[in-house]
Protein backbone atom coordinates (compact mmCIF):
# COMPACT_ATOMS: atom_id res chain seq x y z
CA UNK A 1 0.00 0.00 0.00
CA UNK A 2 1.10 3.49 -0.27
CA UNK A 3 3.34 4.91 2.50
CA UNK A 4 4.30 8.45 2.72
CA UNK A 5 6.12 9.68 5.65
CA UNK A 6 7.14 12.94 6.38
CA UNK A 7 10.39 14.31 8.71
CA UNK A 8 12.25 17.13 9.04
CA UNK A 9 10.51 19.72 11.13
CA UNK A 10 11.09 21.19 14.14
CA UNK A 11 11.40 24.82 15.56
CA UNK A 12 13.05 27.47 13.90
CA UNK A 13 13.23 30.93 14.53
CA UNK A 14 12.51 33.42 11.58
CA UNK A 15 14.79 33.96 8.96
CA UNK A 16 16.00 30.34 9.39
CA UNK A 17 15.72 27.26 7.37
CA UNK A 18 14.16 23.83 7.36
CA UNK A 19 14.75 21.17 4.94
CA UNK A 20 11.57 18.45 5.16
CA UNK A 21 11.58 14.94 3.47
CA UNK A 22 8.70 12.77 2.17
CA UNK A 23 10.06 9.20 1.63
CA UNK A 24 7.41 7.22 -0.33
CA UNK A 25 6.71 3.38 -1.06
CA UNK A 26 4.09 1.29 -2.40
CA UNK A 27 3.80 2.71 -5.67
CA UNK A 28 6.20 4.06 -9.08
CA UNK A 29 7.08 7.10 -7.37
CA UNK A 30 8.72 8.46 -10.42
CA UNK A 31 5.70 8.51 -12.46
CA UNK A 32 3.47 10.77 -10.03
CA UNK A 33 3.23 14.50 -9.23
CA UNK A 34 3.89 14.74 -5.42
CA UNK A 35 2.43 17.89 -3.12
CA UNK A 36 3.50 19.60 -0.17
CA UNK A 37 0.35 20.68 1.54
CA UNK A 38 0.08 22.56 5.18
CA UNK A 39 -2.00 23.26 7.46
CA UNK A 40 -5.66 21.47 8.34
CA UNK A 41 -7.37 23.25 5.37
CA UNK A 42 -4.43 21.09 3.36
CA UNK A 43 -3.41 24.33 1.78
CA UNK A 44 -1.18 23.10 -1.43
CA UNK A 45 2.29 24.70 -1.15
CA UNK A 46 4.31 23.49 -3.60
CA UNK A 47 4.29 19.85 -6.03
CA UNK A 48 6.46 18.30 -8.40
CA UNK A 49 6.10 16.23 -11.14
CA UNK A 50 7.31 12.39 -11.55
CA UNK A 51 10.32 14.13 -13.76
CA UNK A 52 11.79 16.81 -11.38
CA UNK A 53 9.83 19.51 -12.19
CA UNK A 54 8.83 21.85 -9.81
CA UNK A 55 4.77 22.98 -11.49
CA UNK A 56 3.44 25.02 -8.36
CA UNK A 57 4.27 27.21 -5.80
CA UNK A 58 1.46 29.03 -3.77
CA UNK A 59 2.34 33.01 -4.01
CA UNK A 60 3.27 33.15 -0.18
CA UNK A 61 6.69 30.74 -0.45
CA UNK A 62 7.52 32.05 -3.99
CA UNK A 63 11.37 32.69 -3.84
CA UNK A 64 11.80 31.14 -0.14
CA UNK A 65 10.80 27.73 -0.63
CA UNK A 66 12.38 24.90 -2.83
CA UNK A 67 10.49 21.46 -3.91
CA UNK A 68 12.96 18.78 -5.54
CA UNK A 69 13.25 15.14 -5.49
CA UNK A 70 15.28 12.40 -5.75
CA UNK A 71 13.46 9.09 -7.62
CA UNK A 72 16.57 6.94 -6.71
CA UNK A 73 15.48 7.08 -2.81
CA UNK A 74 12.24 7.69 -3.23
CA UNK A 75 11.91 11.12 -1.11
CA UNK A 76 10.75 14.37 -1.92
CA UNK A 77 12.18 17.39 -0.45
CA UNK A 78 11.05 20.98 0.55
CA UNK A 79 13.79 23.22 1.38
CA UNK A 80 12.40 26.29 3.35
CA UNK A 81 14.48 29.57 3.66
CA UNK A 82 13.42 32.72 5.16
CA UNK A 83 11.34 31.27 7.52
CA UNK A 84 8.42 33.87 9.21
CA UNK A 85 5.54 32.79 11.44
CA UNK A 86 3.12 32.72 9.49
CA UNK A 87 4.40 29.33 7.73
CA UNK A 88 4.14 27.76 11.53
CA UNK A 89 1.86 24.49 10.66
CA UNK A 90 1.52 20.55 9.79
CA UNK A 91 3.30 19.74 6.33
CA UNK A 92 1.85 17.29 4.51
CA UNK A 93 3.18 15.39 1.12
CA UNK A 94 0.72 13.78 -1.14
CA UNK A 95 0.20 11.73 -3.53
CA UNK A 96 -3.22 10.90 -6.16
CA UNK A 97 -2.88 6.92 -6.54
CA UNK A 98 -4.91 4.42 -8.34
CA UNK A 99 -7.95 6.91 -7.89
CA UNK A 100 -7.29 7.68 -4.22
CA UNK A 101 -5.65 10.53 -2.29
CA UNK A 102 -2.96 9.30 0.08
CA UNK A 103 -1.61 11.57 2.74
CA UNK A 104 1.47 11.60 5.33
CA UNK A 105 0.99 11.80 9.03
CA UNK A 106 2.88 15.15 8.60
CA UNK A 107 5.27 17.14 10.09
CA UNK A 108 5.13 20.04 12.75
CA UNK A 109 6.89 23.44 11.76
CA UNK A 110 7.11 26.68 14.40
CA UNK A 111 8.80 29.32 13.48
CA UNK A 112 9.12 31.30 16.57
CA UNK A 113 11.47 32.98 18.96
Amino acid sequence: QVQLVESGGGLVQPGGSLRLSCAASGFTFSSYTIGWHRQEERELVASITGGGTPVYYVESVKGRFTISRDNAKNTVYLQMNSLKPEDTAVYYCHVFYDGNSNWGKGTLVTVSY
